[in-house]
């Protein structure tokens, strides 16, 4: 039993419900969950008045490796989702070089192999030019296939109405897009330009990324996937207007086209550019607070399916620029757990809900195998969290290569004390076990 681990009575919440049990885990699996088990050799850990989870699945993450590692690299990032209770990520394709072919795709896999302390899965990048590098895809070992419908970061904007034609036809796997109307927001932007030249300011990126370009762009992909019956997953939705495309009808498994909501368009909303500023500078746009609860109100209504981050590092130097010449993004993954775990503290989402959006339904929609539950036989991919501690978000407590977080000087009232990988005891009180690494995940399609 030496590679067994006895958590011993947590409050586990799971499948809609809250029971107090214990977990034994073995070789890498959930070997037993019951009360008042036994295991004279395992490690135990006294998880009395702690929650555990399921460990968060984040099915949107930018690690930035290879080509953009000044920014963010797998191992530190990974390490740092880790922290924050997110045992598995997928990530996207727009590195440098963009992953855009089977071989830079596999490259990257070759990196995480060595350095990702979380499991990992990584997107086949689309673009205007590669359809059929795009229909070689594996569906057993790949997440899906990512196509920007709207420029973010990187040259990958898909806006060949024949290439979009053919991928969302052909594709032998789900679709993640990103949304937004190129043509709008250069038309926005251009308005923009020409009334304030270089003096555009933040609180106005989600005038110039507007709901119109959003809903435009959602729409437009709503209805090719209907045509061809694709299999689509939409990316960030960040106004209250495209919630309203999205099935609550549909049993999960059955749907064929879902959405995701992320941290920073559930926290934040447009008044705070004023004090934020370029630091919660994403794309798609945080926006009003109307938007900001309509996502929240679809995400319990289940229009919305899942919780993910979008994490997208850049360096302080990089969000201090202008406006113009900031980049869209910033780092999540250590602290969205936190953030949701929070939101229950303030009575607007239940811990069950939680663990549904960033757990279950990620791993339903993707159809990952033997994950995203707390079940005899899967994967042990779990979380201890301490409802009953605080801490400050800080610098220097701050994991992500690029050392700031738009929660820096936010106390969040719950810890993650335990993160488990595939069995392994990954993280414990604020340290790390590097010596055994996260998984590739597979698919059971």
């Amino acid at each position: 039993m030496a590679n067994s681990i006895l958590i011993k009575a947590a409050t586990l919440v799971n499948e809609g419900k809250q029971t107090v049990a214990d977990v034994l885990i073995k070789d890498g699996k959930i070997a037993k969950i019951g009360t008042q088990l036994s295991a004279p050799e395992a490690k135990e850990i006294n998880a009395e008045g702690k929650y555990l989870l399921p460990g968060c699945i984040d099915d949107q993450v930018h690690f930035r490796e290879p080509g953009l590692t000044h920014k963010g690299e797998i191992y530190t990032e990974a390490k740092a989702a880790v922290a924050g209770g997110i045992t598995t990520y997928m990530e996207m394709p727009n590195t440098v070089p963009n992953a855009l072919t089977q071989e830079l795709l596999a490259d990257k896999y070759q990196i995480a192999q060595h350095k990702s302390l979380a499991n990992y899965s990584f997107y086949m990048g689309a673009g205007n030019t590669n359809l059929d590098e795009v229909l070689k895809t594996d569906p057993k070992n790949i997440c899906g296939i990512k196509v920007f419908m709207g420029s973010s970061t990187g040259n990958m904007l898909v806006d060949d109405e024949k290439t979009l034609e053919g991928i969302f036809k052909n594709a032998p796997i789900l679709v993640a897009t990103h949304c937004e109307d190129e043509s709008t927001v250069r038309h926005n932007l251009q308005l923009f330009k020409e009334k304030y030249g270089d003096a555009i300011t933040p609180e106005m990126h989600p005038i110039i990324r507007n709901e119109e370009a959003c809903y435009l762009s959602s729409s437009f992909a709503v209805d090719l996937a209907k045509k061809h019956q694709t299999r689509l997953h939409i990316l960030h939705i960040s106004t209250g207007k495209e919630t309203f495309l999205f099935d609550n009808k549909t049993a999960l498994a059955d749907k064929k086209i879902t959405s995701e909501a992320c941290i920073h368009h559930l926290w934040f909303h447009d008044e705070d550019y004023k004090t934020k500023g370029n630091w919660i500078k994403w794309n798609p746009a945080v926006k009003t607070i109307e938007d900001r609860d309509e996502i929240l109100k679809a995400l319990l209504d289940d229009r919305i399916d899942v919780i993910a981050t979008d994490h997208a590092p850049h360096t302080k130097e990089e969000k201090q620029q202008t406006y113009l010449n900031a980049p869209s993004g910033g780092p999540l993954v250590q602290h969205a757990l936190n953030a949701m775990l929070e939101m229950y503290k303030q009575g607007k989402i239940s811990l069950e809900k939680i663990v549904e959006k960033m757990a279950h339904n990620v791993a339903i929609c993707f159809q990952l195998a033997d994950r995203g539950f707390i079940r005899e036989g899967y994967w042990a991919d779990l979380v201890l969290v301490d409802l009953n501690a605080s801490y400050t978000v800080k610098e220097d407590n701050i994991l992500a290569k690029c050392k700031w977080s738009p929660f820096e000087g936010t106390t969040f009232h719950s810890e993650i004390t335990h993160t488990f990988v595939s069995g392994h005891l990954a993280y414990e009180d604020g340290k790390f076990d590097e010596s055994v690494k996260g998984q590739r995940l597979t698919f059971s399609r």
